[in-house]
């Protein structure tokens, strides 16, 4: 009686065994047959935070009634840029970035092409936070010195390393080392691409280190309807002082635009 158990649990097996074999040689075939394909695992939803960012950024454009050297905007709106030269430690530039998006205000960055080849990055963050980029030549040296061939390079060089970052030349060109544009500058921007220099008519001096109060009171103190304000990134006192200004700002009824929108 125990034998045939045994003998019976053993057949039992081995024919289990050749079910499961069969069944699985049955659906390896059926993986490759095109009658039981099985259906496609569905895809994983894209993570939330991921967004879609325009390939191509916006390029220069021409504004009819503004000169070829912009210093200032409308002065009949109550809107002003706070224009940043961009280059200096990245973690400073994304607060001060993050700061102004806190309080619903853009800006406009003027990057130097040498800040965006260690961190290339920054364009894209600039760009996705709703500010505009533009061109502070390559290496931030006094451009207005230079020879034209030389200037031309300075200006040429950081134009193509924004074009090959964001697909745009940029949407400004300001000079380096200079409040202003000398002539020949002037027209080698032009020649690139740039139909206007942007200047500025108030200049924060945040630079020179003053402390944030100090850069607080001289912005206050000369800002105006259709001002374009000179400030910098790289300085944790620019950073300090940014929720003051646009708190008064705010209270005063101006609101910080990007240049393109103060032009608009």
């Amino acid at each position: 009686m125990d034998r045939v158990t045994t003998t019976d649990r053993r057949t039992a097996l081995r024919a289990g065994a050749g079910l499961v074999a069969g069944g699985a040689l049955a659906a390896g075939c059926a993986t490759t047959g095109p009658a039981a394909a099985p259906a496609a695992p569905a895809r994983a939803p894209a993570p939330a935070a991921a967004k879609a960012t325009p390939l191509t950024a916006p390029a220069p454009r021409a504004f009819p009634r503004q000169p070829a050297q912009i210093t200032h905007g409308p002065r009949d709106r109550p809107r002003i840029a706070l224009t940043f030269h961009g280059q200096g430690d990245p973690k400073i530039a994304t607060a001060l970035l993050a700061e102004a998006e806190k309080h619903g205000a853009r800006v406009t960055v003027l990057a130097v092409g040498t800040w965006l080849d260690t961190h290339p990055g920054m364009a894209r963050r600039i760009l996705d936070g709703g500010h505009d980029l533009g061109n502070h030549t390559q290496r931030h040296i006094a451009v207005n010195t230079l020879s034209e061939t030389d200037a031309l390079a300075e200006i040429t060089a950081c134009a193509d390393r924004l074009k090959r970052l964001t697909g745009s030349i940029g949407t400004w060109f300001r000079p380096s080392r200079a409040p202003a544009a000398s002539p020949l500058v002037q027209r080698l921007a032009h020649r690139v691409g740039y139909p206007h220099v942007l200047s500025y008519d108030v200049d924060s001096l945040d630079f020179t280190e003053p402390g944030a109060p100090a850069i607080t009171r001289k912005v206050l103190a000369e800002v105006r309807d259709g001002s374009v304000v000179s400030m910098h990134f790289g300085y944790a006192g620019t950073v300090a002082a940014l929720p003051a200004v646009l708190q008064e700002l705010d209270r005063r009824g101006l609101r910080a635009v990007t240049t393109t929108e103060l032009l608009s």
